[in-house]
């Protein structure tokens, strides 16, 4: 087996969550449209996808759960933005730039 196949220093498991987070449509459209801006707020975002605010929100807990995306809070609203370099970077690839 090639020695790279047994890299340690690649987490393999925690690697392929955050893929499978990213791997979701939806969720990788939320990614796109949270870096094109300084973050969003859920009702910005169900506006944006047309999507259900509940649906929204179960998409934003998967994000966060695999700590690509983080949040302030902005008087009552919610703020969501992309904290994760490498997937910054993933996105940047994806596009072309």
């Amino acid at each position: 087996m090639n020695n790279a196949m047994n890299d340690k220093t690649i987490d393999f498991e925690k690697n392929s969550d955050l893929l499978k987070a990213l791997a979701h449509p939806v969720r990788l459209r939320m990614v796109c449209g949270l870096m094109s801006g300084d973050g969003c707020n859920v009702n910005k975002i169900v506006e944006n996808l047309q999507l259900p605010q509940s649906t929204v929100s179960q998409h934003l807990s998967v994000l966060r759960g695999q700590g690509i995306i983080n949040y302030r809070k902005e008087g009552v609203k919610t703020c969501y933005y992309v904290t994760d370099e490498r997937v910054k970077k993933l996105i940047y690839v994806l596009k072309g730039e």
